[in-house]
């Protein structure tokens, strides 16, 4: 099967917006998610960007795009404990990804995944071989982490180099590798991908355990079409 394309669309004041920190609103989500569908894609990766900056949130907007949307949905928006899991949870999405500083509680975490099962992927930002955890002065070691949440039961990971992140310098396929070669669970690529050789490297993963792409600037900046992306992540399989 071929590594499933997640295009990302940002969230901010109900309007799409360019990452965190971005001001400018460029239009409407769900027309967004819809242009999306219309290109051929089955996932979209929508990221409540004032959630996750702890500006307030756009779950009232999100609930009616996943509504009307005939699309599967994986949604981050600063998921780290109780009352944000069951505000992103309720707008219906397919999937909640938790936050990276949502491991500050790997006891909580352990809990979401053990509770919500396959609805739930935990967000791990790598510099590495350790993990980066937003309100923390230390990171934690990677693979005794990934070990600890396999047992606890987490159901997929959603993995960034966050040192590519942004970046034209390609996915780390070394670090996917490794991480695949530690957990049976499957993985979700993010960050690095800036042209359709970087997809084809991940579609070549997808024997690993890669079985996901998320991709944001270089779809919006017209580095390829999703068309081209799809046939990328499907010519090795």
């Amino acid at each position: 099967m071929a590594v499933t394309l997640l295009p990302t669309i940002d969230v901010a004041g109900g309007r799409v917006v360019r990452g965190h920190g971005a001001t400018a609103a460029s239009g409407d989500p769900l027309e967004a998610a819809f242009g999306w569908k219309r290109d051929g894609v089955a996932w979209v990766h929508l990221v409540d960007v004032d959630a996750a900056d702890g500006r307030g949130a756009n779950t009232d907007l999100i609930a009616r795009a996943v509504q009307r949307l005939d699309l599967a949905v994986a949604l981050s928006a600063g998921v780290a404990d109780d009352e944000s899991l069951r505000r992103a949870l309720s707008t219906g999405a397919a999937r909640v990804n938790l936050s990276p500083a949502a491991l500050a509680d790997l006891d909580w975490c352990g809990y979401a995944c053990a509770t919500y099962g396959d609805r739930v992927a935990v967000g791990l930002d790598v510099r590495g071989h350790t993990l980066a955890v937003p309100g923390r002065r230390s990171t934690g070691d990677l693979f005794a982490i990934l070990d600890r949440l396999d047992r606890a039961g987490c159901a997929r990971y959603v993995v960034d180099d966050v040192l590519r992140d942004g970046t034209p310098t390609g996915p780390n396929v070394t670090l996917l590798l490794e991480v695949c070669g530690r957990t049976s669970r499957p993985v979700v690529a993010c960050g690095g991908v800036s042209k359709l050789d970087d997809l084809r490297q991940l579609a070549a993963l997808g024997p690993a355990g890669v079985e996901g792409v998320i991709v944001d600037d270089a779809l919006r900046d017209g580095a390829f079409t999703v068309a081209e992306a799809l046939a990328a992540l499907s010519e090795i399989q």
